[in-house]
């Protein structure tokens, strides 16, 4: 089993409550359902229901909310991020490759 550093130190674990979360990143609590409708974000979900943030969806989510404020809308800024995100696992991947030269 886990060791309550090992979890803190995890940044999939899911630590933060919806509403911490949204206090963490100074967004409301209907953004951060809209971003698990928009399928950007996955929270886990706790034995009653509620869901629970990783410090890794924070941050997509602090990132959406900085396209959304200077005016990219939701579906846009999560289509943005997507991009970025396997643009940059395509280019560490490329990295990884041995060279034929």
């Amino acid at each position: 089993m886990a060791q309550p550093d090992d979890m803190l130190d995890d940044d999939d674990y899911p630590a933060y409550t919806m509403g911490r979360a949204a206090d963490i990143i100074g967004v409301s609590q209907d953004f951060l359902r809209r971003l698990g409708d928009a399928e950007l974000i996955s929270p886990l979900r706790s034995a009653g229901g509620h869901r629970r943030y990783s410090r890794a969806q924070l941050r997509l989510a602090a990132r959406v909310r900085e396209l959304c404020d200077h005016g990219t809308d939701m579906a846009a800024a999560c289509r943005i991020i997507t991009l970025e995100d396997q643009l940059a696992a395509a280019l560490r991947q490329n990295e990884q490759r041995p060279s034929t030269d």
